[in-house]
């Protein structure tokens, strides 16, 4: 079975800092680095690191060559992704002494995907075969509702949340993925109590991971509700911890794991994540996370 992630491919610009920048404040970072992130990359990552057969389907300028390697080295398929005449996307992010971050998107390439592309693709996949969404790329409406007319199965992270487009598309989803803000933000209520309690009645015929970071993780599925604590860690970075979630509990829940163990390996690989500077970097291999496992015994 292939996962097709149509998702973001950025260049992350990281600045450690005292505090976020304030309007016309002028600070210098304790540190800078260049690296590979976006969630889409992020998730593709996630995915190889942990064992699946993933394909990211995206876009990047031409140039960028070392991009596309890097995705290579850890075991992404990037023979979908177009090398164009667009500047890669970017982000510009802070983090600060609390491991917070505060980030500034540049979309480029990332919203340069055409329908004949998307079309492509997914003549390709066959039935049984996923298709992973984020917020961060075009054509996204489009893309759900194609693979799901194409008896594919669906995933989809809806972050950056834009409520408008997210709520018309959960008839053509099988798994929605969602921190607790952007569970608020969908349901339109102000506590994590109300969203838990909220999103299973909005939305019965979805299966829901709700992620509640250090407090855990929440999944709703007709008629079940569970729980899973998250691993007590001191976080350096919390960039990639989501994105790593999800491709390790995708990743376990493909090989035939239990939806609690797969949520487990999601956790642990997220635990290890935010021990860690950066996005792709800080990601663990499926190794890594099985000692941290057999540690929490």
């Amino acid at each position: 079975m292939t996962i097709y992630n149509f998702g973001s491919i950025n260049l992350d610009h990281v600045y450690q800092v005292d505090h976020f920048v304030r309007p016309g404040e002028t600070m210098a970072s304790e540190s800078y680095q260049c690296l590979l992130g976006g969630k889409g990359a992020n998730q593709s990552a996630a995915l190889a690191k942990a064992g699946a057969d993933v394909r990211h389907v995206g876009a990047v300028h031409s140039v960028d060559k070392l991009i596309l390697k890097q995705l290579k080295d850890v075991g992404v398929n990037i023979e979908l992704v177009a090398q164009i005449d667009m500047p890669t996307g970017h982000a510009i992010i802070q983090i600060n002494k609390n491991a917070e971050n505060s980030i500034i998107l540049y979309q480029g390439a990332n919203h340069c995907l055409t329908e004949e592309q998307i079309d492509g693709v997914l003549d390709q996949a066959a039935e049984g075969d996923w298709v992973l969404l984020q917020n961060e790329t075009n054509l996204v409406p489009y893309i759900a509702k194609q693979a799901k007319s194409k008896s594919l199965k669906v995933a989809y992270n809806p972050a950056p949340m834009d409520v408008s487009i997210t709520k018309p598309l959960l008839d053509s989803i099988d798994l929605l993925i969602v921190n607790e803000v952007e569970a608020m933000d969908l349901v339109a209520v102000d506590s994590v109590n109300e969203a838990v309690e909220a999103m299973p009645k909005q939305f019965p015929n979805l299966a829901v991971l709700m992620t509640l970071g250090s407090d855990g993780v929440r999944y709703f599925e007709e008629g079940t509700d569970l729980y899973v604590p998250a691993f007590t860690v001191e976080a350096q970075d919390t960039t990639a911890a989501g994105d790593t979630f999800i491709g390790f509990t995708m990743s376990a829940m493909f090989s035939g794991l239990s939806i609690e163990e797969s949520i487990k390996q999601g956790c642990a690989a997220s635990a290890i994540c935010v021990t860690r500077i950066g996005a792709l970097a800080s990601i663990p291999n499926s190794d890594e996370v099985a000692v941290f496992l057999s540690h929490q015994h």
